[in-house]
């Protein structure tokens, strides 16, 4: 599968946060703040996997129906991919 640049972005800006929260434990800032920024870390994390899955079934889905082959077994694939990712 070919990742996109907008995927990679993402992955970097993700990369960006995460030392961004090693920062901040380093300089002893609030519980509080730390969890929230790793919380947004998480979510950065979750929509990155979605994308990926849903670019990659859109791809097999596609390569599948050209082939005269079912697709049901990709999109159970997809969804428990998703569901293993949580």
């Amino acid at each position: 599968m070919n990742y996109t640049d907008q995927t990679k972005n993402r992955l970097k800006r993700v990369e960006g946060q995460v030392r961004g929260v090693l920062r901040m434990m380093e300089e002893d800032k609030d519980c509080k703040d730390v969890v929230t920024q790793l919380s947004a870390v998480r979510s950065a994390v979750d929509r990155t996997i979605a994308q990926i899955v849903a670019l990659n079934l859109e791809q097999c889905i596609v390569e599948r129906q050209q082939a005269g082959e079912e697709t049901a077994k990709v999109v159970e694939e997809a969804i428990a991919l998703l569901v293993k990712s949580r």
